[in-house]
Parts: C-alpha cells; structure tokens; sequence
C-alpha cells in the first residue's frame, strides 16, 4: 500500500486545506488499494480555523518536507536478541535469517548495542590463536547447559569467567588451572580429580560421560559444578565459548537514527561504520523499531505527493523536486513544478480548486462526507468571496448550489459568517498578515515578486498602513524579491487597497497609475489571481 500525501500550497487558505482533505476522501474511496493522507504546509488562518470548527473535520497534520526520511525506506520486521542471550544463539539467528547485524537489547527492550558477523569472526579467528577464555565474556552454568543440550549433575548456577582447557595431556603434566577455570575431560577419573583439586569451578565430562560418585563429593566438597556433554571434547569446549552472553560481543556504541531523521543525513554514516547499517530508534524509550542497511539505500522509491490549489515548487512543499508527483488539481495558470514522469495535470480556470473537488466528486457518483462538504462549500465562497469575484464561474455557483441542498444551508449566509469570523485582523502582527497567505511568482531569470492578500470587513487595516509597509519592505528584502505586495480586499465595499514595497515601475505599467506612498487604490478588484497577479508578471 502506497502512503500518498495530498497537500495544497505554504501559508495555506481555507481553499487549500479544505481541496487536500475533499480530494484525499475522494481518492481513498476510489482507490482503496492506497493510503491517500490530506496534510497541510503551514499554520491555519483564522478563516480556515473557523470553517474546521462548524465542519467538525480534524486539521491536517503538518508537513514540514517530503525528502526521504529513514522510515520511508527502513526494515521494520527483523529479529533482536537480549544482551543475555548465549552468541552461538544470536549467531544462529544471523544465519538463520541471512543477518549481518543484530539489534540487542536490554530488559527494558531499549537498544544496547548490536551484535555483527565482524564481531564473530574476529572472536573465532582470535581464538584459533589464543587459548580459549570467558574473561571477557562471562557464562553461567545454565547457559553453559543449554548451549550443549547437556546436564548439570551437580553444583550451583554459577558465572563462570576463567580459561577453558580440553585435559587431554597426560595428568601428570603441569598445568596452569586456575580458580574460576573450565576444564573439558573424557572418561579419565584422574583427570576429573586432579581438575578439581588444581581448582576448577566448572568440570565437562565430554561425549555423555557419567562422572563417578568419588567425582561429585569431590566437586561439592569444592563448590565446582558438573555437567554432562553429549558432545565431543573438541566440540564441546568451542561450545562454552559461545554460550557467554551476546553483550560481551556486542558494539556497545551502534549507529543510530530517529525514524522522521532525513535520509541524505543518514546515508553518508551508514556508509562510514564497517557493518554499514544504521538503527533506527523510538523517540523517548530509545526502542529499535527499524534498521536502514547500505542495500535500502540504493534507489529508493520517493515519496508520493498531489498537488492541490498550486503548481509553483516555491508554494509547494520543501523537497517537491525530488518527490514522485502522482497528480495535480489546480485552478491557477501552470506553475514551475517539473516532473520525473508523465502525470495526470488539471489546470481549469474555475474560483476555486474545491469546485473541482466537488465536479469530481458527482463525476463518481459519490457525495463528500458532511463534514467535507462542509468545507468544501467554505473553500469555493472564500476564495470567489461569496461568488463576487471576477473569477467565478457558472460551475462554482452550480456546485454550492449542490452544496446547499446537501447540506440544507444558505450558502450566503455561511458565507458571512465565516468572512465575518475571519476578518478581524486588527491585533494579528504585521508579519503575520504579509507573511501568512504569501504566494511567489518567477518574472522570468532570477527575477521574483510576492503578493499577499488579507481579505476584511470595513477599513478595518487603514490605521496599520505604515506598518504593514515598513514590514513589506523588510519581507522584501530579506527574500531578495523585486516587487513584495499586500492585497487588503475588502468584502464589502469590493474593492482593494494594494500595498507595494520595491520597484514602483511594475505598478505603474500593470495599473496604468504609480503608488501614492505606498498605496494603489484598485476599486472593484478583488481576485488576486485574475485581477493583480497577471498584470504584475506581464509588467516586471
């Protein structure tokens, strides 16, 4: 199943939230097959807010970028050991599953350290050198039992950490066992006794032998345990080396990455470590929940992504150019997106993208939820501002028409509502207002200009113009933009004011008449899309 996101523009308007989430019911509905997922690229407007709250519908989640993360391309199913568990147990399980690396964990399943094939040769290889030990990796009884399918005869679970001998020279020969020492004998008595004596804290008895009743009152009069091997002398003791725990082995210090870290960032790391993986680990209880090795990283498949309400990479989501694009649904001129392959593209020049949600909708013989309508209706009467934009159509009027007979609502009256509910901006910040439904346009070259529009009730900003022009400016500047513009449309008195910082010569040129300090009177324009944009771009 393919996780599909559904996304409209930054500094998103109640047309862009409510076309993500209208489209995102839609498609999930005709194909099942996917997870089609609605999210948004900023924070909400006060409108939008409003139109969430009476539709009853939950906000999208954000979302922040669309370059591969290391969940998009991590394992998810894979074994892990406890840090008690015996190495020959681990190593089986690496074999068994065709592992080269193994989570471990502690007792709280928080990752301790990992265990790898490097690591198990190294100790084979170190091995067939040095005499055999459990210094550096201790091993109980019981765990010593189990690795060899044997028996313990007598004795306690004790830990044992000392050398292991396989007692095949004569027994009059000097030997160097020690307290906490194993030793591997046959079926030689004397050899069992003069283990004991010379202090061994674990005897083996290889190949089933059963030790004599001399042997294990020796053994408990010492303290020293017993166990029965049905393996041979050779086997066995290569045996006690495995069945320390996998901590003694394991990288205390494993390469880690959070689930939502980006890929990229991670990639260059996994390269680096000599078993080139990474772990991926729970935020907070530090828990393995994937692991990303050098192969998950060769060519992995992008992220999927529609784009609603836009075509211009600059308005879409960060990473855009390297996301797979499924679709686009837009009713604004063709934009600067560029894509890998051939997609289906709809640019229809209707009020508002919601209006092709709800065409779309009907074409599939299918209604939207009422929630979803809900918003939808909100979307096509804030972005044609009660169908009195130059940009509405007769399909706009005849889809809340639609709308208004679903929903059993007047749809004007909604429509009040909501510009009324959303139109007080007296104490929202300067910057928010420039800033938060800002859309960038190229001119051409290196060449860019912003508009931003705030949509009120009354001159409720007039007080506020040497502000918001000051803030303009600064915008301006700081974005490296020609020209940065603030529509403040009036729905009332249908018309707008148009605040301009930067080069006054587009201005002139697109509305045949210059600023007066910073200010165009533009009576009866109110879309920003029909009426300010295309004049602007034809005249920079």
């Amino acid at each position: 199943m393919a996780h599909i996101y559904v996304t409209g523009h930054r500094n998103p308007d109640t047309d862009s939230i409510a076309s993500a989430i209208g489209y995102a019911e839609l498609k999930a509905r005709l194909d099942p097959a996917n997870e089609y997922e609605p999210v948004r690229l900023g924070e909400l407007n006060a409108q939008t807010r409003w139109v969430l709250d009476r539709s009853g519908a939950a906000p999208p989640e954000l979302l922040p970028h669309i370059f591969l993360r290391v969940r998009d391309v991590m394992q998810t199913t894979f074994p892990a050991a406890n840090e008690a568990e015996p190495i020959r147990e681990v190593g089986l399980t690496m074999a068994r599953e065709d592992r080269d690396l193994i989570p471990v964990v502690n007792d709280d399943g928080r990752l301790a350290g990992v265990m790898t094939e490097r690591a198990l040769a190294r100790r084979y290889v170190r091995e067939s050198r040095d005499p055999t030990s459990l210094a550096d990796a201790a091993a109980r009884v019981s765990a010593i039992v189990e690795v060899l399918e044997g028996e313990l005869v007598t004795g306690d679970d004790l830990q044992v950490a000392g050398r292991v001998w396989v007692f095949a020279m004569d027994v009059r020969a000097k030997t160097r066992i020690d307290q906490g020492d194993v030793v591997v004998v046959g079926n030689r008595p004397n050899a069992m006794r003069l283990a004991l004596e010379r202090g061994a804290s674990l005897l083996v008895l290889s190949n089933g032998v059963r030790p004599p009743e001399e042997i294990v009152g020796l053994a408990e009069g010492k303290g020293a345990s017993v166990v029965v091997s049905p393996l041979d002398s050779y086997v066995t003791s290569r045996m006690i080396t495995l069945s320390a725990g996998c901590r003694a082995l394991m990288d205390p210090q494993p390469l880690t990455a959070r689930p939502d870290d980006l890929l990229s960032d991670v990639a260059e790391q996994v390269k680096e470590v000599d078993y080139r993986a990474a772990v991926a680990v729970e935020p907070g209880t530090h828990r393995p929940v994937g692991l990303v090795t050098r192969s998950d990283l060769v060519s992995p498949a992008p992220r999927q992504v529609i784009l609603v309400d836009h075509a211009e990479q600059a308005q879409s989501v960060p990473g855009v150019e390297e996301a797979e694009i499924v679709e686009i649904l837009d009713h604004h001129h063709i934009g600067s997106i560029e894509t890998r392959i051939p997609v289906r593209a709809t640019f229809d020049p209707v009020g508002s993208t919601a209006t092709l949600v709800i065409e779309r909708f009907r074409q599939a013989g299918m209604e939207p939820s009422p929630p979803t309508a809900t918003l939808l209706l909100g979307a096509m009467l804030s972005d044609t501002v009660i169908l009195n934009s130059p940009t509405t159509t007769e399909r706009d009027r005849a889809a809340v028409d639609y709308l208004e007979r679903v929903l059993a609502l007047d749809a004007r009256e909604f429509g009040r509502e909501m510009f009324q509910a959303g139109s007080d901006v007296s104490a929202t910040p300067a910057h928010d207002l420039v800033t938060r439904d800002a859309k960038e346009y190229h001119a051409g070259g290196q060449r860019t200009l912003a508009v931003a529009q705030v949509e009120t009730v009354g001159p409720a900003l007039r007080d506020r113009t040497p502000e918001l022009l000051q803030e303009l400016e600064s915008e301006r500047t700081a974005h490296g933009h020609q020209l940065y513009a603030l529509m403040v449309t009036d729905i009332l008195a249908k018309g707008t004011k148009l605040l301009v910082a930067g080069d006054p010569a587009p201005v002139e040129r697109a509305f045949g008449h210059a600023a007066d300090d910073g200010v165009v009177d533009l009576p009866g324009v109110m879309s920003r899309k029909k009426q300010v944009v295309p004049p602007l771009l034809a005249a920079v």
